[in-house]
């Protein structure tokens, strides 16, 4: 059955590809490309922000929190071999979903506003905050990063302990979109007009931001 819309799987593997892309010119200094892949993931994170609000049922964000008592006593299952049957994320899931959105953001926003010691390369909103300000938001963005990174290793693990320990392939849904399950859950998918309105929505926000506020 059906279980991810397009929408939401080109974001996830747009944002792996943006992400990657962002730590090896980081690393190498090819500073011109680092600011276009991080635009590109400030692009994706606008529609995903955007998505989780008026997406598809799995996409939204509401369909993320179970509460507390669902989430202990999701934990209480993860000893067991059995096959995962949850219909999109599970709660451990949707809470590692929400802090690597949540690091994402910090992340972007950072960049935005980070000037370099020097004061040569700076983010396209530096202008709105002091020299200082501006070194702070740059050690925020460096210090971040490896929190995501940390993050994206452990959803990582996660994802190798569902396939080897719980028989769960977690992946292919998110390139198929697809996933059998023994009964079919009741879920909407959004019509693709929608899909265009967000994702124009997205990169106007994107191209603005990339320019300062300033045309």
């Amino acid at each position: 059955m059906r279980l991810w819309d397009g929408p939401t799987r080109v974001v996830h593997w747009g944002l792996v590809i943006a992400l990657g892309l962002c730590w090896w010119t980081g690393e190498t200094g090819r500073l011109e490309w680092h600011r276009w892949s991080g635009y590109s993931a400030l692009g994706l994170i606008v529609f995903r922000i955007l998505w989780g609000f008026v997406g598809s049922t799995t996409s939204r964000f509401r369909a993320f929190f179970k509460g507390p008592r669902a989430t202990l006593a999701y934990l209480r299952t993860l000893s067991s071999r059995a096959p995962s049957t949850t219909v999109g994320h599970n709660p451990l899931g949707a809470l590692s979903i929400v802090a690597i959105l949540a690091s994402l953001i910090v992340q972007i926003t950072a960049g935005l506003f980070a000037v370099d010691v020097d004061g040569f390369e700076s983010g396209p909103l530096s202008y709105l905050v002091s020299f200082e300000q501006g070194r702070v938001a740059a050690k925020i963005h460096g210090v971040n990063f490896t929190i995501l990174q940390i993050l994206a290793a452990l959803h990582v693990a996660a994802i190798i302990f569902y396939l080897v320990y719980k028989r769960t392939n977690l992946i292919g849904p998110m390139i198929s979109g697809r996933r059998a399950f023994d009964a079919e859950p009741h879920l909407s998918f959004v019509r693709w007009p929608r899909v265009v309105l967000v994702a124009a929505i997205a990169v106007i926000v994107m191209i603005s931001l990339s320019k300062g506020l300033r045309f």
